[in-house]
């Protein structure tokens, strides 16, 4: 079994909070870990079964009423049983009460929000990162802002490095021998999640459209979202596009990416961007393979974007769960991929560059929101098909992407 760096995190949270809701995509590895954080004294239960599942719906009070501590699976499925929850750690306030897992971003739902305020802490798990594979636990991210680059001992370049991005992070993908059993599988596992999950977070009238729209969605992943343009070929008009594709960024297929914002700037582009949230999905959806890649590096470049942008988010989970994300886009067209601030707006920026060369102008980005954050400004790296961390200028680097897991 893998080593899932965000359990200290979650073990911490069971230790002084009452409810632990750990959420992410389906085939992360949530169950695994819930069962084994929980040990013998938790009784387990599964949302899945059509026989629990219709108890929770039917009495949610009566359910819960029983359960001294308990891990529920899949909570998405029945959100009636949040304020049943709620009155029982109410009533019973000692922590580690109940691991919750769901498939969806319950916080967009207002009454789950609301009913376990102060008494939820969230967790989000993601497929498995490369330093999780490898059993190396990452220090990028707390090296980056301390305007250091870590260097690579075994740096993954070339067809490596490509293999790497196109096997994705789940469990169940990374089980299977070769690309195009792993493609099968996530070919699959996308089409559950549209004739399943769906189904459970949302009453939309078109659902035979949403397996399309994900395939449109990803030929758009890495670019300035136009609602518009993605549902045209559906007949959809904004709106329900803007509707439908949010179903997936709370199934935790697609992560929206805000611009970047500075109130001392006024030419930014202020378009959020779309990303898919792991690679291996987003090239089985476009039927990605190393022949086309090879031959069309801007595509390849689009993938190891969404490569990048996943390898942070999770190393954020368990280093710095306060950072946020987005992306520089002047009216120049001047840009950086991913923009990265904590708490306090120290700035971080990663552009990703699918070459084994760099040159100057690939930090013209990184230099143009270094002068707008001005002394926030900590860091920016081009993240480069090479071996070697080259310095580029004051606080400027070329780095190898396996630096992410260094």
């Amino acid at each position: 079994m893998y080593p899932r760096w965000i359990e200290q995190r979650v073990r911490e949270n069971l230790s002084d909070t009452r409810v632990v809701l750990l959420t992410g995509p389906r085939q992360a590895g949530k169950t695994t870990l819930v069962r084994k954080l929980a040990g013998d004294d938790a009784r387990y239960l599964t949302l899945d079964d059509a026989n629990t599942l219709a108890a929770a719906k039917e009495d949610p009070t009566g359910f819960v009423r029983g359960l001294d501590r308990a891990i529920i699976d899949e909570i998405q499925r029945a959100p009636e049983l949040i304020l049943a929850i709620k009155q029982s750690v109410d009533a019973d306030g000692r922590p580690g009460r109940f691991l919750l897992t769901g498939s969806a971003n319950l916080l967009t739902l207002p009454r789950v929000a609301d009913s376990l305020a102060g008494r939820m802490a969230v967790v989000d798990l993601l497929p498995l990162s490369v330093s999780e594979v490898r059993g190396h636990q990452s220090r990028f991210l707390e090296e980056i802002f301390q305007g250091r680059v870590p260097e690579s001992k075994e740096p993954l370049i070339g067809d490596g490095l490509m293999e790497t991005v196109l096997a994705g992070g789940y469990p169940e993908a990374l089980a299977r021998k070769g690309l195009g059993r792993r493609q099968a599988w996530y070919d699959d596992y996308a089409r559950a999640i549209v004739e399943r999950d769906v189904r459970d977070i949302a009453q939309i009238d078109r659902l035979k459209q949403m397996p399309r729209l994900l395939r449109i969605l990803a030929h758009h992943s890495g670019q300035l979202v136009n609602y518009s343009k993605v549902g045209a070929p559906l007949g959809l008009s904004h709106v329900t596009t803007q509707k439908y594709a949010g179903i997936f960024e709370q199934l935790y297929l697609t992560r929206v990416l805000p611009p970047w914002s500075n109130n001392e700037l006024s030419r930014l582009i202020k378009t959020p961007k779309l990303h898919f949230l792991d690679a291996g999905l987003l090239a089985a959806m476009r039927e990605m393979n190393p022949e086309m890649l090879a031959a069309n590096r801007g595509t390849y470049g689009v993938l190891l974007e969404t490569f990048v942008f996943s390898e942070v988010l999770k190393a954020a989970g368990w280093t710095s769960p306060g950072l946020a994300f987005s992306h520089y886009r002047d009216k120049d067209q001047h840009e950086v991929d991913i923009v990265i601030e904590d708490r306090t707006r120290q700035t971080v920026g990663i552009e990703v560059k699918a070459s084994a060369t760099v040159s100057s102008s690939d930090f013209t980005g990184l230099r143009r929101m270094a002068e707008a954050a001005g002394k926030r400004f900590v860091a920016g790296v081009v993240l480069y098909d090479g071996a070697a961390v080259i310095p580029w200028g004051p606080n400027l680097w070329a780095a190898p992407v396996s630096s992410l897991w260094a």
